[in-house]
């Protein structure tokens, strides 16, 4: 698929309607250069649709490109179907990958209240600059890789000292993103591996929560008896709603085959639109785990974004 690059803006302060531009130039893993949204952060460059500016043009006339805080706006691109991943190459070789959709909105911007509406919540979409390189206006926009919107966006992380130093492999983290894309066709957005420090895991799965537009994050590692396995309490105050469902369906399943498995103190939830669920540190036992919760696994995401769908009605295997 190949677009248009229809307008390019930047602004030197954050707050403040962009301006437009001729050229400019991408750096990788930093943004626009000079523009004050640049950093190593996941919102780097901002874009919109051009059907959806001219939309909100017919209501406000006057409105110029960057009034929305938006870097880009592309043409002949269907930036509704694009999902968390998606890559998209602008000019001979800047790429820039999808990493937000969308954006909460802390204070009512001006448009807003002329309005009541601002399509930068609902319709914009955020990105990482992967491969840095010089753009102007009129350069081809092309999707390099689509992953569909409609795809199930997971993050795993694995909890481990001795992964997180290098010492030892991670292989349980991989092998529960190999499962859950397998069973449910789900894009893996990331694998990260952090040590087992309280501050540092309720760190990254708020990251992941709030405002990422993720709709599972799964832990790996942490949840036992040692006094380094501290995930639960890492995850357990983010939560908003707790799913004790899922936590004893992971214990019956792996309590078939370990005893063991009575001391597994991990805990699931939904912090916003987001299912958080904790799975064991071993490769086994997170897969095992994983199995057991999957059969509800896809109902319970989709209700998370909005299916009215009954929760009684079986699910018909070509809805899958």
């Amino acid at each position: 698929m190949r677009g248009i690059l229809r307008t390019l803006c930047t602004s030197q302060e954050k707050g403040t309607p962009k301006t437009a531009a001729q050229a400019a130039e991408f750096v990788a893993d930093h943004g626009l250069r000079g523009d004050a949204h640049a950093g190593p952060w996941h919102r780097q460059v901002s874009l919109l649709d051009c059907a959806d500016f001219a939309a909100m043009q017919q209501q406000l006339p006057e409105i110029s490109p960057g009034a929305f805080g938006e870097n880009l706006t592309v043409e002949g691109l269907d930036c509704s179907s694009f999902g968390l991943g998606t890559r998209l190459r602008l000019g001979a070789r800047a790429e820039l990958r999808i990493s937000q959709l969308g954006k909460v909105c802390h204070s009512r911007c001006a448009i807003y209240h002329q309005t009541g509406d601002c399509i930068m919540p609902r319709l914009g979409l955020f990105a990482r600059v992967l491969t840095g390189g010089s753009v102007a206006i009129g350069d081809p926009v092309e999707v390099v890789e689509l992953v569909a919107r409609e795809r199930f966006q997971v993050v795993v992380l694995t909890v481990s000292d001795r992964c997180a130093a290098g010492s030892a492999e991670d292989t349980a983290g991989p092998a529960a993103a190999a499962a859950i894309e397998q069973a449910l066709g789900a894009h893996t957005y990331r694998v990260e591996v952090v040590p087992d420090e309280t501050d540092t895991i309720a760190e990254r799965l708020k990251h992941y929560c709030d405002g990422h537009s993720i709709d599972l994050v799964l832990t790996v590692g942490g949840t036992g008896f040692s006094p380094r396995d501290v995930t639960p309490e890492a995850t357990r105050p983010l939560l908003e709603r707790l799913t004790p469902g899922l936590d004893e369906a992971m214990r019956a399943a792996s309590l078939r085959s370990l005893p063991q498995a009575l001391l597994s103190r991990g805990v699931s939830g939904i912090r916003g639109s987001t299912l958080a669920v904790n799975l064991p540190g071993s490769r086994e036992a997170a897969t095992e785990n994983l199995s057991a919760i999957l059969p509800a696994l896809s109902h319970g995401l989709k209700k998370l974004r909005g299916d009215p769908t009954d929760c009684a009605t079986p699910a018909r295997h070509d809805e899958e």
